[in-house]
Order: C-alpha cells, then sequence, then structure tokens
C-alpha cells in the first residue's frame, strides 16, 4: 500500500475529494489482505467506516504524524474499537505507522490488538473495545479543550447499535450541558450489528430526532459520498454552542458485491477465492461522482 499523506493546504475541494477517495480505495485492498492474512478481524464493519476514516485523516484533522504529541492536535476517537484494522490501515496510509507493521495484525506481541491500545500505535488516543466508552471519552476531551480556551476539534466515530449503550445519551447530555460544539459525533449508521438488524435489536429510530432533543445540530449524509463527507465534517460546528451529530448512512461491506449489506460479514473472514473476487472489484472501482447513489 503507497503512503499518500496530505495535499498541500492549497489543493481544490476537487482534488481533495479525489484523493480521499483513492485513499479509500487503498485503505480496503490493504484491509482486505490484513483481515485474510490475520484469519480475524471484522471486515464488515471496517469498510463501512472507511470513507469516514479516510476523509478525517487525507484532509480534515489537524493532525500529522509529526504532530500526534502536539497538544494542540485535534483528537479522534474509534469508539467502534472492534473495527481496529480499519483504523491502522487508515494510519498506514497516512504515515502514522509503518505499512509494513500491518502483517502482524493479531500476532503474537504485535502493538496491533483488536482493539487499538493508546500506548501501542501512534495516533490512537484511547483504548477502546467496550462499546459505549468512546463517546464519554471524547466527551471529556471535547470540555477540556473548552476550559484550555482552545481551538482543538473532537471527532468520534460510534456504531449505530453501539447507540444502545445508555452511557452515550449520558455524555450526550453533557456535552450539550456545557455547549460543547467543538465535539462531531459520526454515526456509522449501517443498521446491521452483531447477528441482527439494528430495528430487530433495539430500534434506534427516530435517531436524528432523539439527538436533537439531546441539544445536538443533526446532520445527515451519505457515509460513502467522499464530496459530502468533506464537506459536512470540514465545516463544523453548524450551530453555534451545540455539538455535532452527523449520521452518516453507510453499507456493512461496502462497496463488494457480496458483503454489502450482509449481517454475515460482521466478523467474517474472506477466504482465498473471496479474497481474490473482492479485490478484483476494487481494482475496478473509481471515484463515485459527486451526488451518485453509493
Amino acid at each position: 500500500m503507497p503512503v499518500l499523506g496530505r495535499l498541500s493546504p492549497y489543493a481544490t475541494r476537487d482534488e481533495l475529494v479525489a484523493h480521499v477517495a483513492e485513499a479509500a480505495r487503498q485503505i480496503r485492498i490493504q484491509d482486505l489482505k490484513l483481515v485474510h492474512h490475520a484469519g480475524a478481524g471484522h471486515i464488515g464493519g471496517d469498510f463501512s467506516a472507511i470513507d469516514v476514516l479516510a476523509t478525517l485523516y487525507g484532509a480534515v484533522l489537524n493532525v500529522t504524524p509529526e504532530t500526534v504529541d502536539d497538544p494542540e492536535r485535534d483528537r479522534f476517537f474509534l469508539s467502534k474499537g472492534h473495527v481496529a484494522g480499519a483504523l491502522y490501515t487508515t494510519l498506514a496510509a497516512f504515515g502514522f505507522l509503518p505499512v509494513e507493521q500491518l502483517a502482524t495484525f493479531l500476532k503474537p506481541l504485535s502493538k496491533l490488538n483488536g482493539h487499538p491500545n493508546r500506548n501501542y500505535v501512534p495516533g490512537v488516543e484511547a483504548n477502546t473495545g467496550p462499546l459505549g466508552h468512546g463517546l464519554p471519552i471524547a466527551v471529556g476531551h471535547a470540555l477540556s479543550a473548552k476550559l484550555d480556551v482552545s481551538r482543538r476539534r473532537t471527532y468520534v466515530l460510534v456504531g449505530d447499535g453501539e447507540l444502545q449503550e445508555g452511557s452515550n445519551w449520558e455524555a450526550m447530555m453533557a456535552a450539550s450541558q456545557h455547549e460543547l460544539d467543538s465535539l462531531t459525533v459520526i454515526v456509522d449508521r449501517n443498521r446491521l450489528q452483531q447477528g441482527a438488524t439494528t430495528r430487530e435489536t433495539n430500534d434506534l429510530d427516530p435517531l436524528d430526532q432523539k439527538a436533537a432533543a439531546f441539544g445536538f445540530a443533526v446532520v445527515e449524509v451519505n457515509g460513502h459520498d467522499h464530496g459530502e463527507l468533506l464537506d459536512v465534517l470540514s465545516a463544523v460546528p453548524f450551530r453555534p454552542g451545540k455539538p455535532t451529530f452527523v449520521i452518516a448512512h453507510t453499507h456493512k461491506g461496502h462497496p463488494i458485491s457480496f458483503m454489502s449489506n450482509n449481517v454475515a460479514w460482521h466478523h467474517k473472514v474472506p477466504n482465498a477465492d473471496q479474497l481474490t473476487l473482492a479485490l478484483e472489484e476494487l481494482s475496478l472501482d473509481q471515484p463515485q461522482e459527486e451526488g451518485s447513489d453509493a
């Protein structure tokens, strides 16, 4: 996988969108190989989240491999920590860790565990894995930024199934109470969780109205459209004094034909034939036109 890095600050929007789209494609290719080689992983959730991750690290977050310890860096938290493979591959694509280290994923004594560990991996802000923890941690960091009178921003990616955990809603009440408009919560709204749909398990709808009732400014986007993601994630906050809640509509396993929107791929591992087919599909994948149906 090539190390793509960031474009010049003077890059046009079209250049940024194309850059992020190619980064997402390369990250998916590498992530497929990662999970296949390790014999474990959460490829479905990885693929629903990769476009968000590529947009954040490729064009939005004010953090680089050189500034991972800068107190004024932006913070990103992967609350759905089981998709660590997608995060590691994204970090490698943008130079935060060596690409060759990805081959150690889930191996004995590897630093690339099944859930991210901030003591091992540059760019990881918190150990996450137990669902419902990442958003509360992010709220604490956003509150810290406000107390510091800092311009740093905090982003957190949560799974929609994860929002069934009450700790998230307690944290959202606190974020609203403290007017943490530097906080952006992004929901990977793929409507699937382990073994079933979110509706069958514990229905979240109307999610937009619930988040608004908790004091958030709510925006909905196509979570696989890099242009939409770039426009929204780089423009927050949308309401002064209100944290932002971005509902990113995604498909688990996107864009692989036999994986997309298939609950069986929550943590299924592609065999050799499936790996070959998926890589062929990604080799034909082209950046989509803005506004197209992803």
